[in-house]
């Protein structure tokens, strides 16, 4: 399964809960699209506190009503986007219904296409790492995500040191491999 498809199925899983009302769900859904909900209304109403009011009114459009969003038409995050600009644009409109929205310039210290490449960057760490055998992606996870040292891998594993070293070896060489053009 691709890593697209687990955000997907994720963001599914996520709204669910949501439906049924889960707190927590929907504070992971604000952790996980907040900061793009709100740097879209940002850009087109130049605006910070405009763009808050969007980012509150969208999600809380999540809230209220989780079965808006069809997966079918698109990724959870895409689909926040869209809503997200069509209400500031119409925010703009009911304020200035005589400026044109396509003279307006969008201005922002956050970079959309910057936090895409990143995006799109982590789902290939993803992919690639659920590519590698479990043994190498434990040791992975360990060293890197849990900051062990190799002797305490080994200590926690009981694997001899030289086979710790040796699977975290390999699994970088396969990540490196992964982001060879």
């Amino acid at each position: 399964m691709n890593t697209t498809a687990i955000a997907a199925e994720d963001d599914a899983q996520l709204l669910a809960l949501v439906q049924a009302g889960d707190q927590s769900a929907m504070a992971s859904l604000y952790d996980r699209y907040s900061r793009l909900v709100y740097s879209v209304a940002l850009r087109v109403l130049r605006d910070g506190a405009s763009a808050e009011d969007v980012m509150q009114d969208v999600l809380m459009q999540v809230w209220r009503s989780p079965s808006s969003f069809a997966a079918t038409r698109g990724s959870l995050g895409g689909w926040l986007a869209v809503v997200a600009r069509n209400r500031s644009i119409d925010l703009l409109r009911r304020r200035r219904p005589t400026d044109s929205v396509d003279e307006i310039a969008l201005a922002s210290s956050f970079n959309l296409a910057d936090e895409a490449e990143c995006s799109v960057l982590m789902e290939r760490a993803r992919g690639a790492m659920q590519q590698l055998p479990h043994p190498q992606q434990k040791m992975l996870q360990m060293a890197f995500f849990d900051g062990l040292t190799h002797t305490e891998i080994a200590e926690l594993t009981g694997d001899p040191l030289g086979t710790v070293k040796t699977r975290i070896r390999g699994a970088l060489l396969s990540l490196r491999k992964a982001f060879q053009p």
